[in-house]
């Protein structure tokens, strides 16, 4: 009985021990991009400052961009870029793409900076990644949002 009891003690310490080995969880999640900033340049093309965020636990390497950008209802255009970004396990970090917008869409931009109002935007397409040590695979991007004009600097929306 007794020899059975220390069995059963080691072979738990054992499986402890196992567990600790392994080392932390290494979870890959969805990652996100959205519109931090969109700046009207003086030969009309738009600045777009792209938040890219890895909520995975492991770095990410984000190799290419492309999202279909509405502001309100009008297609403004596809912000497309191949950045090479590594992010950090939960972190984020800012792209720049420069984009000349269509006609209706920076009417809509200019009306929103003019009156001093927000607009609606869409981002809608796919971000390649891949996972540290994993396979490069593309997540599809969905979201709604809106900017406002910053106060004291002309022609940002944020």
């Amino acid at each position: 009985m007794r020899w059975m009891r220390w069995t059963l003690g080691a072979a738990l310490c054992a499986t402890l021990l196992a567990a600790c080995a392994s080392g932390p969880v290494r979870r890959v999640s969805e990652p996100s991009a959205r519109l931090q900033q969109l700046t009207v340049r003086a030969d009309g093309r738009w600045s777009a400052d792209l938040r890219i965020e890895n909520f995975s636990s492991i770095p990410m390497r984000f190799d290419e961009v492309a999202l279909a950008l509405a502001i309100g209802e009008h297609a403004a255009g596809t912000l497309q870029a191949s950045p090479s970004l590594s992010v950090g396990p939960e972190s984020a970090d800012v792209i720049s793409v420069v984009l000349t917008p269509s006609a209706a869409a920076k009417l809509a931009v200019a009306d929103a900076l003019a009156n001093r109002r927000s607009v609606d935007y869409t981002l809608k397409g796919t971000l390649a990644a891949t996972p540290d040590e994993g396979k490069r695979r593309s997540y599809e991007i969905d979201r709604s949002s809106a900017l406002s004009p910053a106060p004291g600097l002309p022609g940002v929306l944020r």
